[in-house]
């Protein structure tokens, strides 16, 4: 029996009943917190005579409550609300407070249970009246108790996993604008697929934009790091980009205040960004390039496909205010298209080992699809290189490919 303070230092088991039950394969464990030991010892009774084996463990006040759960996280807490250093349903809140995924089972008074009701509607999962309770309704209450506060965390953990993948819905649509073409003779073909779904969702971005003198712009970025910071980061830096191109600003100068947005904007120093930016005159053979510190981009003619690596600069934020970008010129003879394109493209697995596509990988498989028609040839890349990495669960990165042409 619990009758001395040297008892309330262990805890005691009770093996009574069950026999078979899934409550016999693991014991919950109980914190009774009761200053008064005749109502003390009247719990471990219950707890003897119950058909519901659980450990149980007495301390007298709610300081010495807070000790144990501190370092230790009972199944229960059964809890009077008449202690020497907290009364009423401020028991039920600093119980709370030292541990929200405990459940609570209120122990009351004949005449309180208005209280334990109270005590209900503060947090408790339950309440028992003090005399008045059978060894039978005492387990079925513990039991009920224990099972609804994990419900209730399900269900917390769940609307928690709802409400992260609305925003990040929402941010995956602030990454995947509509094409904004003002004329004919353009044709664009756009695809975003999100990494592996146990990935965190990414901070890749791409923009095509057609201004009032018909020139396209075209852009693919892709901000380091994974997660809502960037996926927001991501987000600023393309509507940065919009908002320059059709107010004139293109060229070095828009990439050096993209990097004035980046620097402003992000969560921490050592986040950067990588994209190019593709300015075209429809009629004319050549395409302006501007890239920071992103990989290349495809060429893509009637029957064959070449990586071309134009001249660039360090990526957005590794040199804030000090870097410089060139500008290059890049042929595109007739009947050519060009491809843009993140690194989650080709750094997939192609099989368990740690090969990667790699971008030799990703040309051949570009030269394979050559002949294809835009989108098929699109869909056709993403699709080669998430089969090659699915022996690893797919691609671990975001994936943004931008095929443009003009006439």
């Amino acid at each position: 029996m619990v009758t001395s303070r040297a008892d309330a230092d262990e805890l005691m088991p009770v093996t009574v009943g069950g026999i078979g039950t899934e409550w016999d394969e693991r014991q919950p464990s109980v914190l009774l917190v009761e200053d008064d030991p005749g109502d003390a010892l009247l719990v471990e009774e219950l707890v003897a005579d119950s058909a519901l084996k659980m450990r149980l463990r007495w301390v007298r006040s709610m300081s010495e409550a807070a000790e144990v759960l501190a370092t230790e996280r009972p199944d229960c807490v059964l809890l009077d609300l008449h202690l020497p250093d907290a009364s009423g349903l401020e028991a039920v809140s600093l119980v709370k407070a030292h541990a929200d995924r405990v459940a609570i089972v209120v122990l009351t008074g004949l005449a309180e249970e208005q209280t334990g009701l109270a005590a209900v509607t503060a947090g408790a999962q339950d309440y028992l009246v003090k005399g008045r309770v059978e060894p039978e309704l005492f387990g079925r209450a513990v039991r009920y108790a224990i099972q609804r506060k994990q419900a209730e965390q399900s269900a917390v953990a769940l609307q928690a996993s709802l409400m992260q993948a609305q925003e990040n819905a929402r941010l995956e649509r602030g990454l995947l604008p509509r094409p904004l073409l003002r004329a004919d003779g353009v044709r664009v073909v756009a695809r975003y697929r999100p990494g592996r779904a146990q990935a965190l969702l990414g901070g890749d971005f791409y923009d095509i934009v057609q201004s009032a003198d018909g020139t396209v712009h075209a852009l693919v970025g892709d901000v380091s790091g994974h997660g809502p910071d960037e996926a927001a980061l991501g987000v600023a830096l393309r509507i940065a980009w919009r908002t320059l191109v059709l107010s004139g600003i293109t060229g070095v100068e828009q990439v050096a205040r993209l990097e004035e947005i980046l620097v402003a904007e992000r969560a921490r120093d050592e986040v950067f960004a990588t994209l190019v930016s593709l300015s075209a005159v429809p009629g004319e053979h050549r395409a302006t390039v501007v890239r920071a510190g992103h990989h290349g981009l495809l060429r893509r003619g009637a029957h064959d496909v070449d990586w071309v690596e134009v001249p660039g600069g360090p990526a957005l934020g590794l040199i804030p205010g000090g870097a410089r970008w060139p500008t290059a010129e890049l042929p595109v003879p007739p009947g050519s298209s060009v491809v843009l394109f993140t690194d989650g493209l080709f750094e997939g697995h192609v099989s368990r080992g740690p090969q990667r596509l790699g971008e030799e990988g990703l040309l051949a498989l570009a030269r394979e699809a050559a002949g294809l028609t835009p989108d098929e040839f699109v869909d056709r890349l993403i699709g080669e290189a998430e089969g090659l990495a699915e022996e690893q669960g797919g691609l671990a990165d975001d994936v943004a490919v931008v095929h443009v042409s003009w006439n």
